[in-house]
């Protein structure tokens, strides 16, 4: 690249959101550059799960072939309370009734090097350091050569930022959490277990330590389908004392309680564990400027629900990516300003009313006294299913959506701690 150059946008990432808004630019015939600071692979913190929206979304982008090279899951095993469930996703008209459970190191290689195959021009190894601004308006960044320190400006007539949750590139811009609203905090490994192709995902709704007591939070087990599951612990920032929780402890009680079957040994993890915060549920704000669009988890577009932010980080940057294409195409950048309202239309009373539920299970009575009554219906927490993972159907109203209208007519009526 010169010293200088020109696209027609600039995306700051090359994760989920990034690579996905690349794609769909690239692939409507734009010039876009995307800088990803990290080279791949690269690991994160995060469960590996594939639901069925993200599933979704990559055999839309053409994927769908390599995903079947990877483990393929039925659904979600529930545990607590000395009672497991076997849930399958449900059928849906949009959705397919399946995930995957893909390594991110080696998923967001994947999506990233597919956007690059449809004309995106990507640079690994490189980061945003500072936004270029000019007339009060971002017209691109200042990257940087992690290996040699040489620094030079991308120009771009849009600047979409999917760097992920910590977004210092989005907070150069003056964004920021809100934080009246959850946040997550997690931690996982791997380990080997000879259970490593279970059809199933697996949460623990009840976990305790090694003396029985309860620990706060749920933990999961996820098959990967290579000799290995992916093991962690999630914990929302709505529980009373989440500051003072040792991720580590929570972690190592875990591995040491999980049931015997998947046959862990506690000491010898594949690797060293990781972890890190997740905001949640659209709590970063501004999403948008005059030339600039926040997707992703930059943006806090997870679930409050279960934690998942990798469905969400590629249907925001679809959109944005649609919205851009709109823009550049009639040269009327008002088709940006559209994205807070597809926002709010899409997942705002979703995650108002995923907000309430973080609220509710933050409390470890009611969310022992919720558990153990749920777990006693597999009808109630097959609906339970299905409003968690957000995949309600859209012209039916069975018991699951009924619960939901039910529980956001009330939730409309609370009033919102944003601006």
């Amino acid at each position: 690249m010169a010293p200088t150059d020109r696209a027609d946008v600039l995306v700051v990432g090359g994760g989920p959101a990034g690579s996905a808004t690349s794609y769909w630019l690239a692939k409507a015939g734009h010039r876009v550059v995307c800088v990803e600071r990290k080279v791949f692979p690269r690991d994160k913190t995060c469960g590996d799960g594939l639901t069925p929206r993200a599933v979704r979304q990559l055999d839309d982008m053409g994927l769908y072939p390599e995903l079947e090279r990877y483990h393929r899951y039925t659904g979600l095993r529930a545990v607590a309370h000395g009672i497991t469930l076997e849930l399958a996703w449900p059928d849906h008209p949009v959705f397919p009734d399946h995930g995957f459970v893909v390594r991110r190191r080696d998923l967001d290689q994947l999506v990233f090097e597919h956007a690059a195959a449809a004309g995106a021009e990507t640079h690994q190894g490189t980061e945003a350091v500072a936004p270029v601004v000019e007339g009060g308006l971002v017209t691109g960044a200042v990257v940087k050569d992690k290996d040699t320190g040489a620094t030079r400006e991308i120009r771009a007539r849009y600047v979409v930022i999917a760097d992920g949750a910590n977004s210092r590139f989005g907070r150069a811009l003056g964004t920021a959490r809100n934080r009246a609203y959850p946040q997550g905090m997690a931690i996982r490994t791997y380990y080997e277990s000879p259970l490593h192709a279970e059809p199933w995902i697996e949460s623990c709704l009840d976990v305790r330590d090694r003396n029985g007591s309860s620990l706060p939070g749920y933990g999961w087990i996820f098959p990967v389908g290579d000799g290995t599951i992916n093991v962690g612990i999630g914990l929302l920032s709505t529980f009373r004392d989440w500051r003072d929780v040792n991720t580590s402890h929570l972690m190592a009680e875990w591995a040491a309680t999980a049931p015997a079957y998947w046959e862990i040994d506690p000491d010898r993890p594949v690797c060293a564990p990781t972890g890190g915060r997740i905001p949640m549920a659209g709590s970063v704000n501004p999403k948008v400027g005059p030339t600039w669009a926040v997707v992703g988890d930059a943006g806090g577009s997870v679930n409050p629900f279960n934690g998942e932010g990798i469905d969400y980080a590629y249907e925001t940057g679809r959109h944005v990516a649609g919205l851009l294409d709109e823009a550049l195409a009639t040269g009327d950048g008002m088709h940006l300003q559209q994205y807070p309202k597809w926002l709010e239309s899409e997942y705002g009373l979703y995650f108002k009313v995923a907000r309430l539920f973080a609220k509710v299970i933050g409390q470890p009575a009611l969310m022992r006294e919720l558990t153990r009554v749920g777990m006693r219906s597999r009808s109630l927490m097959d609906w339970v299913l299905r409003i968690m993972a957000n995949l309600l159907q859209p012209d039916e109203v069975g018991p699951a959506e009924a619960a939901y209208a039910l529980a956001a007519a009330i939730v409309k009526r609370v009033p919102d701690p944003l601006p």
